[in-house]
């Protein structure tokens, strides 16, 4: 079965330690220290493999270990750093954090590589702290601990277009038609289990993706079936073509199904009903004569006025497909070019701030004050004159919560934010 979520455990690697050692030599009584430091740990890397479709790897290997960093030694050696992991994963993979669902990283577009897990630093050796009154420094650092973390990995396939539909329409041979795929053909009751995807080439135009959603059924939002499987992969398309069978050749009304998908797909993601859709009213050419223009006439009076545009076309014989393929085409031309990219919304470097308390007060009418270890702990390592430590730290503070305790308290646009040294003025 086609592999599209897996559970792993990931573990950058632990700081080596300093050393405690002193020089002995034969004309040297008391050498002075001469401890090493450690070797920082390595960190886990993410990386997207353009060879990988499937995620089927993660499914006999649910452990990724980084190597840890060496023990500084004697003589002001340095330990060996460990070596960095690199997990290879599709495009379009995103990961989150198991416990909150919250995305860590999307590797699609212009991420190639992310860095998820920082490695320890290595401890200082005992070189470090010798000083005019201690010259004899038995005590050398440890090597920062390593940081592991329960990921979940979500393969959401990146395809302009989606083709939604109950199982049975005719999706299959529509995307067999339109591009390059070769999707497996029959006539069953149950959905295609693999997501296919193919290139559609037009005349004097740029071509699209468009991918085969595997055919949904009532209850695919909460679960039903394999829904959640198949549903993630519309959250990248742009525009949703709807294929129905308006020859009604298994008595299901073309209607009814339409408003049934809809449903399920705003049950999953209320976003999606905000997407571009077409539909394709499929199976034309089985329709008996005088009823073709009943059946079709009644998608359009029921959509059109929903600004739904209703294209009637057969998948085996081709008719009125180019028609579909263009118009489709305008619609894309209308959105944003680059590709739907979920933001990171949990921050792993955050991790050993979160059991650190904080307090969140206002002072006067306009005037609030956040202050606390953990605020303190994140300002030792983020430089605010600059736009990327900037940037840190408004993540920071929307991450734990501490922007949604001032609006609680009634901060208004314009007030001031004291954070022990800085001032800030709060906008929305």
């Amino acid at each position: 079965m086609f592999a599209d979520r897996a559970k792993i455990l990931i573990k950058s690697g632990k700081g080596g330690d300093g050393h405690v050692s002193f020089r002995r030599e034969i004309f040297v009584a008391n050498g002075g220290p001469d401890g090493g430091d450690g070797g920082r740990g390595g960190d886990i890397i993410f990386e997207v493999d353009e060879g990988l479709n499937t995620l089927t790897d993660f499914r006999h290997k649910t452990k990724y270990v980084a190597q840890s960093g060496e023990e500084g030694g004697k003589k002001n050696c340095h330990g060996k750093n460990g070596e960095d992991l690199v997990i290879k994963v599709p495009a379009g993979t995103v990961i989150r954090e198991e416990s909150t669902k919250k995305v860590i990283a999307d590797m699609s577009g212009e991420n190639k590589r992310e860095i998820i897990l920082k490695g320890g630093r290595g401890g200082k050796g005992n070189k470090n702290y010798a000083t005019a009154t201690m010259q004899v420094p038995q005590y050398a650092q440890p090597g920062q601990p390593a940081k592991e973390l329960w990921v979940t990995l979500e393969l959401k396939v990146i395809a302009d277009v989606g083709l939604v539909g109950f199982p049975n329409v005719g999706k299959s041979t529509f995307l067999s038609r339109v591009t390059n795929a070769k999707p497996k053909i029959a006539n069953y009751h149950f959905t295609t289990l693999n997501p296919n995807l193919g290139v559609v080439d037009l005349d004097g135009h740029n071509g699209f993706v468009i991918a085969d959603i595997p055919g949904l059924i009532e209850g695919a939002s909460q679960g039903v079936g394999l829904g959640h499987e198949f549903l993630r992969h519309i959250e990248r398309t742009k525009v949703l073509i709807h294929i129905v069978d308006a020859a009604s050749t298994e008595g299901r009304d073309p209607i009814e199904d339409i408003y049934a998908i809809n449903k399920e797909l705003e049950a999953y993601n209320q976003a999606l009903l905000t997407r571009p859709q077409v539909i394709a009213a499929n199976k034309i050419d089985a329709i008996y004569e005088g009823e073709t223009e009943s059946s079709i006439q009644k998608l359009k009076a029921e959509f059109e006025p929903k600004g739904i545009k209703v294209f009637p076309i057969s998948a085996v014989s081709g008719k009125g497909v180019k028609e579909l393929l263009y118009y489709v085409h305008g619609l894309l031309k209308e959105t944003d070019p680059e590709p739907i990219i979920f933001q990171k919304e949990f921050f792993p470097e955050y991790m050993e701030e979160i059991s650190l308390p904080y307090t969140v007060e206002k002072l006067e009418e306009g005037l609030y004050s956040v202050e606390g270890p953990r605020i303190e702990k994140m300002l030792g390592y983020t430089n605010l004159e600059a736009e990327k430590g900037f940037e840190f730290f408004q993540n920071f503070m929307k991450v734990n919560g501490i922007l949604e305790e001032l609006e609680t308290l009634g901060i208004q646009d314009g007030d001031t934010v004291k954070i022990y040294g800085f001032e800030f003025d709060y906008y929305k």
